[in-house]
């Protein structure tokens, strides 16, 4: 940890390497941005799939990642993380390049897409863990600081790959790919310029990766704080982020009658409220009670939610959609904060890989159930589970968690 002890001035722009973490993490944000707009308007906008068939890909796309945010998280414990990643971002560059082949050749349909779509969350799901790991790293005894300015580059730079990706109508897929692949081989060259890590687990520990990924599950479940939080946000994820993910965009075009553009201005407008929250929370941070804030903005989601079920306006969309980014924001700053100053460091790679199960992998498990219900009941209906949820959640994490009364161990 020498390398990377922060000076005097307690800034966490002062620790080696953080600048450069948040290059590649930048461009690998970017490139990912990019790819949840552009897989939702193939799907959609393209190919014209109905809801439910969408829903049905989106799953497909996305469970493989949750075994394999798992072994990222085992793999980033016990080698040096900074490698692993530069070679993951290095390699990905193939993926947005066979479906601009693909779409050359005219061979672009639901096998292939679903194909590109499977490779990069591949590289999606194995990334995340690491990049989490490497943050305590580059950010040394100033986590929440890290965690919080890591988290709103990586919403700045949605907004950027959102930007570029919603030109797809204009400008067609090909150019959209080559910049999605730019960025990846950029993450991978950014990750290089951090110092080689060592290994967080002690050679006389080193495990298989099933036997890893035993080991981090099991690290979870013994913290009660560590265990409620995942829990929390894994369920609020599965309906919240699944709404955002699978029934936004359907909100877009059928209740709207918009188009790429729209779909993309919308989501950067989400994703730049999320990076604004995490603006003002910094502000504030380090937060001596983070959980009480954590629940009560999953109560507030409510009122964000029936503002956009009721079918507003357009500008009143705008508004919902800005408190929606606003709240997500906040929720998993605070739950991925507890969580990172919770974990032992010897097993943190793996239980932030079950985190990032919670957020990434949660959605395409809602993904299927948001499908069916807007193919039947319409889009807007898909936000109504999302409600009923967060309400339950709120209650849950009050009466019956350890995340209320959670105490952060960095604040005196």
């Amino acid at each position: 940890m020498g390398e990377y002890v922060l000076t005097a001035t307690k800034s966490v722009w002062s620790a080696r390497g953080f600048s450069a973490y948040l290059g590649s993490t930048g461009f690998s944000g970017m490139a990912l941005a990019m790819q949840q707009l552009l897989l939702s308007w193939i799907l959609i906008g393209i190919l014209n799939l109905p809801a439910d068939q969408v829903g049905v890909i989106q799953a497909v796309i996305g469970l493989p990642g949750i075994a394999l945010m798992l072994m990222g998280g085992a793999s980033a414990d016990r080698t040096d993380a900074r490698r692993l990643l530069a070679q993951i971002y290095l390699i990905a560059p193939i993926f947005p390049v066979f479906l601009l082949l693909m779409e050359q050749w005219q061979w672009l349909g639901v096998a292939t897409v679903t194909l590109w779509g499977l490779g990069m969350s591949v590289v999606q799901s194995y990334s995340m863990p690491g990049q989490q790991a490497i943050l305590n790293r580059v950010s040394g005894d100033l986590v929440q600081q890290g965690v919080t300015i890591a988290t709103a580059i990586g919403y700045v730079v949605q907004v950027v790959g959102l930007g570029l990706a919603g030109q797809i109508d204009n400008l067609g897929i090909t150019p959209v790919l080559v910049m999605q692949a730019l960025s990846l081989l950029m993450a991978g060259i950014m990750m290089l310029r951090i110092a080689p890590m060592p290994v967080t687990q002690a050679p006389s520990q080193t495990v298989s990766a099933l036997r890893g990924i035993a080991d981090g599950l099991r690290a979870t479940y013994r913290s009660p704080v560590i265990f409620d939080a995942l829990l929390i946000n894994f369920v609020s994820s599965i309906f919240n982020a699944g709404s955002f993910v699978t029934a936004f965009p359907f909100i877009v075009k059928r209740v709207y009658d918009g188009d790429a553009w729209m779909l993309a201005w919308l989501m950067a407008v989400f994703f730049a409220a999320a990076a604004l929250s995490n603006m003002l929370l910094l502000r504030y941070m380090p937060l001596k009670f983070p959980g009480k804030l954590f629940l009560i903005m999953q109560l507030t989601r409510i009122l964000v939610l029936l503002l956009m079920w009721i079918e507003p306006a357009l500008w009143l969309l705008v508004v919902a959609t800005i408190g929606w980014g606003l709240n997500m924001g906040v929720t998993t700053t605070l739950a991925r904060t507890i969580v990172q100053e919770s974990a032992e460091a010897e097993y943190r790679g793996r239980v932030l890989s079950v985190f990032s199960v919670g957020m990434v992998g949660s959605a395409p498990l809602g993904a299927i159930m948001l499908g069916w219900i807007i193919e039947n009941f319409g889009a807007l209906n898909a936000l109504v589970p999302a409600m009923f949820v967060s309400l339950l959640l709120f209650l849950y994490g009050i009466f019956f968690s350890k995340v209320w009364t959670y105490r952060s161990a960095t604040v005196d």
